[in-house]
């Protein structure tokens, strides 16, 4: 997909309105620039954490010809924040934080890193990401700049919309025995104290493991006003560097989260 409207060269460091890319900021050309999106489409089969008590719901308001004899088509539609890609807000795990539409927009708009761990994954579903796989990216690409969006590669996106297979389990009402890789704790101290960056998301269920019951990430991120997207998909068409993300989701006044159209701007060679 490409921009066909010419627009001015943006720079990524304009973009993120923090410190540059790993590498020196380069300019994207939206006229040119490829277009990735990394948003599961919401439908009957969105995944939601199995204690949600409902999913999504899309209901006709009217579907066909009108009175006057010319098509007409509108929707209704009802969602539990927390499904599908979406955002988590800091008052999801920490009171009196910043709320959905409490976020600055700037926020949303981030340099990309995207670290891989694919194949660790998939020899064990309970993967989490260490503080080693982090300084091994950084040796190979570079040091991890301040207010970066870090999006964690699991290969788990491949499994969606299968509920078994991508939650680990898909007993109703039962979130006890979750099996998917993601942030280990000791990782994630890593990447929002150490180098202070602003966004984490990943393209499986949660930041926190299946097998967590405390959500150790989920608080530590909230309590330092760092926003977590979950649910990515075809983080595979990203660079380890050099992507923009946006990830802008519904401005929902008080809400915790909501449901995001998140895409991936990347310069063309």
């Amino acid at each position: 997909m490409r921009y066909t409207a010419l627009f001015p060269v943006v720079c990524l460091a304009l973009l993120c309105g923090a410190a540059p890319a790993l590498r020196k900021a380069q300019p994207i050309d939206l006229a040119s620039a490829r277009v990735i999106d990394l948003t599961h489409a919401f439908d009957k089969d969105t995944i939601y954490w199995p204690t949600s008590p409902s999913g999504f719901e899309l209901k006709p308001l009217h579907e066909g010809l009108t009175g006057r004899g010319f098509y007409y088509s509108a929707y209704a539609f009802c969602a539990p924040e927390h499904g599908g890609t979406h955002l988590d807000a800091p008052v999801h795990f920490a009171k009196g934080t910043w709320t959905n539409a409490e976020i600055p927009v700037n926020r949303f708009i981030r340099a990309a890193v995207v670290i891989d761990v694919r194949e660790k994954a998939a020899k064990d579903p309970d993967y989490t990401l260490s503080v080693a796989d982090v300084t091994s990216f950084e040796a190979k690409h570079g040091k991890i700049r301040p207010g970066s969006a870090v999006l964690l590669r699991t290969g788990w996106s491949k499994r969606w919309p299968d509920k078994r297979r991508y939650l680990g389990d898909d007993t109703p009402g039962d979130a006890s025995n979750l099996h998917f890789p993601s942030y280990g704790l000791e990782a994630a101290k890593f990447l929002i104290r150490k180098r202070q960056v602003s966004m984490i998301g990943v393209d499986t269920a949660s930041i926190d493991p299946g097998t967590s019951q405390d959500f150790p990430v989920h608080r530590l991120a909230a309590a330092n006003a760092v926003v977590g997207i979950e649910n990515l998909t075809n983080l595979e068409a990203l660079p380890a560097v050099g992507a923009t993300v946006i990830a802008l989701p519904m401005k929902i006044a008080g809400g915790s989260g909501g449901p995001a159209r998140v895409v991936a701007l990347v310069a063309s060679k």
